[in-house]
């Protein structure tokens, strides 16, 4: 199968907050407009596009969005969270606070958005592209 993911739209209270949330994180430029969406382009070109959700903010539905970063991006971003005193997680669960994971010879972490969408940031694919094997990931 040739497809790609293109664009994903997560909503939010306030598009640009959890748009500028992510690209704090990432060091990445400024979140651009289109349309009603706040969207934040990642470096293979899928979209993440922001919505202000049109329900009520306590029914928005958390979802979660996985980044594979390189191991100094991983460094960057973690040190961006501890400067900002944001909560983390080594596990999707929030059962280990204020740890990173050492899953699959790699590292990972997670963190809440405003809005409580899960942000997983990870070095290492869960699963080798030549490999099969159980997704442990989360």
């Amino acid at each position: 199968m040739a497809a790609r993911l293109d664009h994903t739209i997560v909503h939010s209270t306030d598009r640009f907050a959890s748009a500028r949330f992510l690209t704090d994180l990432l060091g990445a430029p400024e979140p651009g407009a289109f349309g009603p969406f706040a969207t934040v382009r990642l470096a293979n070109g899928v979209t993440i596009d922001y919505a202000d959700s049109l329900v009520d903010p306590d029914r928005i539905v958390p979802q979660h969005l996985a980044f594979l970063v390189s191991d100094d991006e991983f460094d960057r971003i973690h040190r961006r969270i501890v400067s900002r005193g944001l909560p983390y997680w080594a596990d999707p669960h929030h059962r280990e606070p204020q740890r990173i994971n050492h899953r699959f010879h790699g590292r990972g972490l997670y963190v809440d958005d405003p809005d409580g969408h899960s942000l997983e940031f990870l070095t290492h694919p869960y699963v080798a592209e030549d490999e099969g094997g159980e997704d442990a990931g989360g």
